[in-house]
């Protein structure tokens, strides 16, 4: 994953080849799920149609009675040999139907592209005016090509849209004779319109917390280690009465697979060298002046050539295409942020090996009858994280089960033409994880639940304005299985049950708002591999998403196997008979109601 990881990716596997055979044994498990990243189906077959490869997520659709799109090009790009070299750019300018008059109802910004040949799979980010609007992956091609697209709604970036600015895509990219795929990339926007003027919702101000140009990479912090602290200095203006930051992440290299690393001692206890480690736990520590205000604990994504590239073509895996972002609300500590002095804005994540990719955007919402808000922290607690390991092992097998815990809360008042509204913000995590190693270390079973919830209730002295509340439950199940091996070449089993949990509830101002989202995919495959290439294997994917709220549904039920779409039914009309009957076809699978033991 991305050009860095890749090479780590591929010098793991050399150094794998080159142990003797027992130690090669041993790194097989954490080795192999690094291999994804490198490996490309050895195929010289280039006739037939390009494969459209996708990511099964709820379609954006603009609101009902609204106007669109008007729709501009930001950018058209090829990336061949780009790593470690300047992200491509363009100049922005407000597309001409923002100043039209009417209220802006909806942006999508939409990434386009196609590649030919064989090619890693590549982080790739775009920045508008120093703000990260997008994170992902792409797809790896095929001799006969891919193509793939990527929409991201970015309404709630209304207040970058309408300025000018400059558009930076960074997708560091390696050609040799090797790998060949070339990237060619558009970038557009489309904006939808209300008819009649409402009043808007999204901040004021987006300061971007995140590299400046000129740089010859991304515009996200690298952050490498455990002891790693990426910061930026800003002052937020004086009539600020709500902030909320949006952090992006993702993770590559000895990391990309963290759920899957043992802990230190058992690398040591074993002459692992090669092996990452640091255990299986991980979360992103989000600092304002020193002081935690928030924590990540990221969904695992698996990019498109992870554990098994044969998994995701052409239904590549949740969250690859379009990497989530994470909410934190620092209101309740604006009264430290208002006296017009640089504050520091700082990440770190524990336990963390090389790399991460981590930056923010801290959306402001402005008072424009005052020109000084006020404001002050009335309680804080974030008492730390609570981390335990328990590791039983003998030589290359044994078990590893680390759980975890944090709490975060903040409470403050701000002052401000609205009157004093006081904020709280908590959030209360919680984390297993069970990693096995069977076989003298050469079958891999992971079991693991992340928890997250968190809340935001903000109240005058007459009513309570907004009171939302967000729980997410993050279930995985990894099975990895390495036999058959002679010299450089082995057989890989591989089964991928993941998924994402998720229910929202509103109320306040704006009415009562509920959605509840089901999200489960399962992979299973084997590949042979010879010089880090697979030279033969299968891989199928089933995948049901559920989505129900106030706002609407949407179902789709999606199933492939070695490219070929076997099934796809969807549906939008909140029907409970077409969302019960898939939803008990998945989890009839054995391994499914394996998962289900284990809290999914």
């Amino acid at each position: 994953m991305a050009p860095s990881a890749a090479a780590s990716s591929t010098l793991l596997v050399l150094l794998a080849l080159l142990l003797s055979p027992a130690v090669a044994a041993a790194a097989a498990p954490q080795s192999r799920h690094r291999l994804g990243a490198s490996l490309q189906v050895a195929s010289l077959n280039a006739s037939g149609p390009p494969t459209t490869f996708f990511e099964v997520d709820r379609p954006i659709r603009p609101p009902r009675g609204s106007a669109g799109p008007c729709s501009t090009l930001l950018l058209s790009a090829t990336f061949g040999a780009t790593y470690g070299r300047p992200p491509v750019t363009a100049s922005y300018a407000p597309p001409a139907c923002l100043g039209a008059g009417g209220t802006l109802a909806l942006a999508v910004l939409e990434w386009a592209a196609d590649c030919r040949g064989r090619q890693f799979d590549r982080i790739f980010g775009v920045w508008l005016s120093g703000a990260e609007l997008l994170r992902s992956c792409t797809a790896e091609p095929r001799p006969n090509g891919i193509l793939w697209s990527v929409s991201r709604d970015v309404t709630r970036y209304a207040a970058l849209l309408v300025e000018p600015g400059e558009v930076a895509v960074y997708l560091g990219n390696l050609i040799d004779k090797t790998y060949t795929g070339v990237y060619h990339a558009n970038l557009t926007l489309h904006l939808y319109f209300h008819a009649e003027p409402q009043q808007q919702q999204q901040s004021d101000l987006i300061v971007p917390i995140s590299r400046s140009l000129p740089l010859n990479d991304g515009q996200w912090f690298a952050i490498q280690n455990s002891t790693d602290v990426q910061s930026k200095k800003l002052a937020i203006p004086s009539n600020t009465y709500r902030a909320v930051l949006e952090v992006f992440v993702s993770f590559h290299s000895d990391d990309e697979f963290w759920y899957t690393n043992p802990p230190n001692d058992y690398i040591q206890a074993n002459n692992l060298s090669n092996v990452p480690g640091n255990g299986a736990f991980r979360e992103v520590v989000v600092r304002v002046d020193g002081e935690v205000v928030g924590a990540v604990w990221p969904f695992t994504v698996i990019y498109t050539g992870g554990v098994n590239p044969l998994l995701w073509r052409p239904i590549t895996g949740i969250g690859s295409f379009n990497l989530p972002t994470y909410d934190i609300d620092i209101t309740p500590f604006l009264g430290k942020l208002l006296d017009g002095k640089e504050h520091d804005f700082g990440f770190g994540v524990t336990n963390a090996l090389d790399v991460w990719y981590i930056d923010a955007n801290l959306h402001l919402w402005l008072d424009h009858k005052s020109e000084k808000t006020t404001g002050s922290l009335l309680s804080y607690d974030a008492s730390g994280l609570d981390l335990n390991v328990n590791s039983d092992f003998t030589g290359l097998d044994g078990q590893f089960v680390t759980s975890a815990s944090r709490h975060v809360s903040a409470t403050g008042w701000v002052k401000s033409s609205f009157g004093e509204v006081t904020t709280t913000f908590y959030q209360r995590f919680s984390y297993e994880n069970s990693n096995v190693f069977r076989k003298n270390g050469t079958v891999q079973i992971v079991n693991q639940t992340i928890d997250a919830k968190s809340g935001i209730f903000a109240k005058d002295a007459s009513a309570v304005l907004l009171s939302e509340e967000f729980h997410e439950v993050f279930p995985l199940y990894l099975y990895t299985g390495t036999s058959d091996q002679a010299g450089d070449e082995y057989s890989l089993d591989s089964l991928v049950k993941f998924g994402i949990n998720e229910k929202k509830t509103s109320g306040g101002k704006l009415g009562f708002l509920y959605s509840s989202l089901r999200n489960a995919q399962s992979a299973q495959g084997t590949m042979r591999v010879k010089k880090n290439l697979v030279v033969g294997g299968l891989g199928k994917t089933h995948q049901v998403y559920k989505y129900v709220g106030t706002d609407g549904c949407y179902f789709r039920d999606v199933s492939s196997k070695n490219y070929t779409v076997l099934f796809d039914r969807s549906d939008d009309s909140c029907s409970k008979g077409a969302y019960r009957g898939a939803s008990a076809k998945l989890n009839d699978q054995p391994a499914r109601r394996k998962l289900l033991a284990n809290k999914l």
